[in-house]
């Protein structure tokens, strides 16, 4: 049996998100479908983790076990482009690994990216691809608050009620916001996170950067821990996988 990863990027648009779903097309489905094409054998491609409705991956990281030795990387990654272009997914990297990888237990940190425009004329290139603000933000205001996220802490403000980890104590190791043009970026970096939990968070720093909250308001907001507190969640579409480290 062997073991392979591979990496992908997709956009999330019109998919229920990554991982299979009675009520709708998932990116997992689709990659499976065509794996099992290719292979002829049955196998189930595992994520690193899901990624919801709407949103997007730089670099989704994904295993799958097969009977069958891949020899030709470049041929198995031109066929399975060949069926996945035209619903905007692509294996970008296939890679043999060790018999104990598992492309969720396995990983060691998670980036996540979030993109806002902050600009009063709509959106043309960017639809459905960051989150258009038109009210003025405070950039500097932004980084003061996201400053308060790092760390470990309790994070239920910012966990959806359906979220199912085990505890809401996550470890945000780290918050870079920076801003090109019109362009803000938001990259977290954890292990992992709770459903919900990048997006509420840009949701409240969206709120401190338009000045409807004090820095602490929104400290007062995170130690709470209740969700009926929380900002409305930023939407999806402006929410990128990025990468994931091993």
């Amino acid at each position: 049996m062997f073991i392979y990863q591979i990496l992908i990027e997709y956009d999330g648009t019109n998919f229920v998100g990554w991982q299979m779903q009675k009520n709708g097309p998932s990116i997992q489905e689709a990659i499976q479908k065509n794996l099992i094409k290719i292979l002829k054998e049955k196998v189930i491609l595992y994520g690193s983790g899901r990624t919801d409705s709407g949103v997007h991956a730089l670099e989704q990281s994904a295993h799958f076990i097969t009977k069958t030795k891949i020899n030709k990387y470049f041929f198995f990654l031109n066929t399975m482009n060949f069926f996945l272009r035209k619903k905007k997914i692509s294996i970008l990297k296939i890679s043999l690994k060790k018999k104990n990888f598992h492309a969720r237990y396995s990983a060691k940190k998670r980036f996540y990216k979030y993109e806002i425009i902050n600009r009063i004329a709509p959106l043309s290139l960017d639809t459905n691809k960051a989150w258009h603000v038109k009210s003025a933000l405070s950039i500097e205001l932004i980084k003061k608050a996201a400053k308060y996220l790092e760390g470990t802490k309790d994070f239920s403000t910012y966990r959806s009620s359906s979220c199912t980890a085990k505890s809401p104590v996550k470890t945000l190791e780290k918050i870079t916001v920076e801003k090109k043009g019109t362009k803000i970026s938001i990259i977290f970096t954890s292990k992992s996170f709770l459903q919900h939990q990048v997006r509420s968070m840009v949701g409240c720093l969206k709120f401190v950067g338009e000045k409807k909250w004090s820095l602490k308001k929104f400290k007062d907001v995170m130690n709470l821990k209740k969700r009926t507190f929380c900002a409305p969640p930023a939407p999806a579409y402006g929410l990128y996988l990025k990468k994931i480290k091993y």
